[in-house]
């Protein structure tokens, strides 16, 4: 496979190009551009992959784990010059892009906890089981080894969420239920590769946490109503009828939600506008974390939006959430968080939106 197609929807006033690229072992690896990318590949070597992990139900809380071994020997921490998420060179050591540049690369996880293919669950008695059977992408934001998403800058940005709406299709198509894009950042969250990416989640089971949310926008939950109560006291910055905000009920210290002012069910609903102030937004919110900490900030950013095929009155969230509760000094999530959910919030949401305003 190594077809190059114009994304049907783009954001920004280019269009975006997608070429898909059958790797040697057999993932798929999808370019995504400005620029169309015709570009040879250099040699590849084809190694064994894992087919994903299995699900187990857990019977207090109702929630489908995955457990998945084979990621216990994922990459841990390489150098720069071994470092997987690099463009591949004539002279260098193989990377998961076999190109010598890119603009923004996706492609299927080596590591994957969740896989189309999935089919082994083990049979214990007593505990129910199933195949992981959905989707692990890794989001490859530029072929530098450093940045964020504030120095990738505003045109990539656009590219990234074009094609964060572009995978939403697929893997909705695919019988994915749940589509989840996410970012982990900063040694604090646990991040074993610093080059700038994010990842995406298909899950054929939408997650306990997004299902009752779900349940809350469809029991009549207004996000857009308590947006316009809380702004713009609470309110960080705005772009395109796009806003982030501090919200009045955070758990996280400095926690931060950006979200269109009118309820969108995820990023595929948005208009043009809407979706270059979400690209702006994603950012700024970036941009005044590591000015607030004074260092690249321990973030986790996830996108919250509809499970397949839609929910009533959904409204779509991108949610940070800070492990630092001041420079230098983490959030630990200890033993009444583990065990209870009851968080324990150190920096009122007042405080927070005041500090964030003034960097």
């Amino acid at each position: 496979m190594n077809e190059i197609v114009s994304l049907p929807r783009s954001v920004g006033a280019a269009p975006t190009y997608r070429r898909d690229f059958r790797k040697a072992d057999g993932r798929l690896l999808r370019l995504y551009g400005r620029a169309q990318h015709v570009a040879g590949p250099l040699p590849q070597s084809a190694d064994d992959l894992a087919q994903g992990g299995e699900l187990r139900l857990h019977p207090l809380r109702g929630e489908w784990n995955v457990y998945a071994a084979h990621r216990q020997n994922r990459t841990f921490k390489p150098s720069a010059a071994d470092d997987p998420l690099a463009p591949s060179t004539q002279s260098g050591p193989e990377t998961e892009i076999p190109f010598t540049d890119f603009e923004l690369a996706v492609f299927e996880n080596k590591f994957a906890a969740f896989h189309r293919d999935a089919a082994y669950a083990a049979n214990i008695a007593g505990v129910e089981t199933q195949p992981a059977r959905g989707a692990c992408d890794v989001v490859v934001y530029d072929p530098a080894g450093t940045g964020n998403l504030a120095s990738i800058g505003a045109d990539r940005r656009q590219v990234l969420v074009a094609a964060l709406i572009d995978r939403y299709d697929a893997l909705f198509a695919a019988g994915c239920n749940y589509v989840l894009p996410f970012e982990n950042r900063g040694d604090a969250v646990g991040v074993t590769l610093h080059h700038p990416h994010g990842q995406i989640y298909g899950f054929e089971q939408v997650p306990l946490v997004q299902q009752r949310a779900a349940d809350a926008f469809a029991g009549g939950y207004d996000l857009a109503a308590e947006m316009a109560a809380a702004l713009p006291d609470y309110g960080i910055a705005e772009a395109g009828n796009v806003a982030a905000f501090v919200p009045r009920f955070a758990r996280f210290p400095y926690e931060v939600w950006i979200a269109p002012k009118q309820r969108r069910e995820g990023p595929w609903d948005c208009t043009d506008g809407e979706l270059e102030g979400l690209s702006e937004m994603l950012g700024e919110v970036t941009r005044r974390y590591d000015a607030l900490f004074q260092q690249p900030a321990a973030t986790m950013m996830a996108f919250h939006a509809a499970p397949r095929g839609g929910s009533s009155n959904y409204h779509f969230t991108v949610q940070f959430y800070p492990l630092l509760r001041a420079p230098g000094r983490v959030k630990y999530l200890a033993s009444v968080e583990q065990h209870t959910g009851v968080f324990t919030v150190d920096v009122m949401p007042e405080s927070a939106v005041k500090a964030l305003r003034e960097v």
